[in-house]
């Protein structure tokens, strides 16, 4: 693909836009964000805290630790955490600099203060507003379709800042993902110049290694990670998974490590990228190699993920467990045949898997996405494959591909709010 190609510049954006850094599950972390940016538009510390917010975004923050709170959980510690000690400028790094006075604050706040938290009417699967008062001023931050993309902000009943029509699906603020296939992906990362790509994917590869370090040093989660090295042992096709598992362990268990995420996920981003680096170095494969590999497995998370959208009951973690088998595909030499037949693969067996929320669990899908991945690899390295017509599965990636977007955002989406009502107990 040449430079000059519109492509290659929508791939390079892409790739910017996604990968970011984050501390904590996003969903918290982007309520945190809007109550950051109500408090700084109030001018003070309110006394009335009201969070709307869409089922899904309620599924997620539900039952995972907010980092640099002392184990708070839930959105009205996540608001909470925002306004007391959130930075707005810093994104979804916002609670990154929290200290012991002010989680203290966090806690007095939210035994005295008045926070009342209800389903968003709005009908988007993502969007969440913080409105926050004191005395007879108020001012509301309403975030919509992605974690940071605040689409209006009012001060005392006035608009002072709109960025959309907030029924809009898709956010105009992003590139179209549309014309993305994996094909162009493979192509893309054959000639993509390293020195365009070689900041952000060092960043992903040293945020998303430190996070899995820790995983397995620290009493994290159910300490998955570490549970699957004593298990089964030190073998490169269990430590892939197990380091990935290992970084969620510890990202659900509150860890105040930030990781760059990948589809507006911390998970996600850790499960495309954790395996490929722990094969990479395995292989002892040369940074080029590594890099693009990376480019791959990330590229082509996004890509399933565009027809699934960003929150659905189909757990985002296959997806990426997916994109980490198209990289280490790619670690052994592969092209886009073994791409391919490797996707295709290890989504017939685990396009099942449910998304109930943020929680240690998450860890242990994790280990059972990348396990796919690996397996995916290895059928078609060994001349073994699942055929059109075996299921979901169908001929060409692609159509593949558009059948999970199917299952994923149209086919679960009763499971979806079957699931949120389980969860609420209603």
């Amino acid at each position: 693909m040449k430079k000059t190609d519109k492509r290659y510049r929508a791939y390079l954006d892409i790739l910017k836009e996604e990968l970011l850094p984050a501390m904590g599950c996003t969903e918290p972390i982007a309520i945190a964000y809007a109550a950051a940016k109500a408090r700084e538009t109030l001018g003070t510390i309110p006394h009335r805290v009201v969070i709307e917010a869409s089922e899904n975004i309620i599924k997620n923050v539900k039952s995972v630790v907010v980092p640099n709170t002392g184990n708070l959980k839930g959105i009205a510690a996540s608001a909470v955490a925002g306004i007391v000690a959130g930075n707005a400028d810093k994104g979804l790094e916002v609670i990154s600099s929290v200290d012991d006075q002010e989680r203290k604050e966090m806690k007095r706040f939210l035994e005295s203060e008045e926070i009342l938290v209800s389903k968003s009417k709005s009908g988007l699967i993502f969007d969440l507003m913080v409105t926050v008062s004191s005395g007879k001023s108020e001012a509301s931050v309403r975030i919509s379709h992605f974690h940071t993309n605040i689409v209006e902000i009012k001060k005392d009943g006035k608009i002072i800042f709109q960025n959309q029509p907030c029924d809009e699906v898709e956010s105009s603020n992003l590139t179209n993902r549309s014309f993305m296939n994996v094909a162009d992906i493979v192509d893309f990362t054959k000639s993509v110049e390293i020195s365009e790509i070689r900041e952000l994917i060092q960043r992903q590869i040293d945020y998303n290694t430190r996070i899995a370090q820790e995983g397995l040093k620290g009493k994290w989660g159910a300490n998955i990670g570490a549970i699957i090295l004593e298990t089964w042992g030190d073998d490169i096709k269990v430590r892939a998974k197990a380091m990935a598992a290992a970084a969620s362990d510890a990202r659900m268990g509150g860890c105040e490590l930030p990781v760059i995420i990948v589809s507006g996920s911390g998970n996600q981003g850790i499960t495309a990228s954790v395996p490929v680096i722990e094969y990479a170095a395995e292989l002892k494969v040369d940074e080029d190699t590594l890099f693009r590999a990376l480019v791959l497995s990330n590229l082509v998370t996004i890509h399933q993920k565009t027809g699934i959208g960003r929150l659905s009951a189909y757990c985002g973690a296959v997806s990426a467990g997916v994109g980490a088998g198209a990289g280490i595909a790619w670690l052994h030499g592969g092209g886009f045949k073994e791409v391919a037949h490797t996707m295709v693969n290890a989504l017939a067996i685990v396009s099942g898997i449910i998304c109930d929320g943020a929680k240690p669990s998450c860890a242990a899908k994790i280990a059972s996405a990348v396990e796919a991945g690996i397996l995916g690899f290895y059928m078609y390295k060994n001349g073994k494959q699942f055929y059109g017509g075996d299921g979901i599965v169908t001929k060409g990636v692609e159509n593949t591909i558009a059948n999970i977007g199917r299952l994923g955002r149209d086919g679960m989406r009763e499971t979806d709010k079957e699931i949120i009502r389980i969860m609420l107990g209603e």
